[in-house]
């Protein structure tokens, strides 16, 4: 059963140059494997390389620019982490817009690491429990969330975890919670 539970739901992964291969691959992996469509939106068309800790790792194709993306074309969203990865999409106002979209229409959404980030940025943390990388602790604390050092925690459809060690946890949530739909 857990093989068709995303049937016909379509996921937008967001993530540009310096995302966390492990934190891309294996999230993609278990919605894939439950049916869904995956999407990469990036800023920029082409490709984008993926990062093993600090080294250059392989490249992925780009679906949608995030100036083409419409969150509303989507059932559910997940950020990767890695270091690089958010600041850049932080930076990037069609990606602000784009998961801001996604939290004002209710829909789920999967953080990983330094993903929440974007998530400061889009202004969609304030008064919600979230775990990340503890070096994130403070600028989500700072942005209105209760921080916690949890495996993966789950907010009113946010489904966050810290580091890859908990990409088991996470990947089984975020497929329950993508199930679910809007909350």
């Amino acid at each position: 059963m857990a093989e068709t539970t995303l049937q016909g739901k379509r996921i937008a992964f967001l993530a540009a140059d310096g995302v966390e291969e492990v934190e891309y691959v294996q999230p993609r992996e278990a919605v894939e494997k439950a049916g869904a469509r995956v999407e990469l939106v990036s800023p920029k068309p082409g490709t984008i390389r993926a990062f093993n800790h600090l080294d250059p790792s392989k490249p992925y194709d780009v679906d949608v620019t995030t100036a083409e993306a419409d969150a509303a074309a989507y059932d559910a969203l997940v950020l990767p982490g890695g270091v690089a990865n958010p600041d850049f999409l932080r930076t990037d106002a069609d990606a602000v817009r784009f998961v801001r979209a996604f939290f004002d229409a209710g829909k789920p959404v999967g953080v990983i690491c330094h993903g929440p980030w974007t998530l400061i940025e889009a202004d969609v943390v304030r008064g919600r429990r979230i775990t990340s990388w503890p070096s994130l602790r403070t600028d989500l604390t700072n942005a209105g969330a209760t921080w916690v050092d949890e495996q993966c925690v789950t907010d009113n459809g946010l489904v966050s975890s810290r580091k890859p060690d908990d990409l088991p946890a996470f990947c089984a949530k975020i497929v329950e919670e993508f199930a679910e739909g809007r909350h």
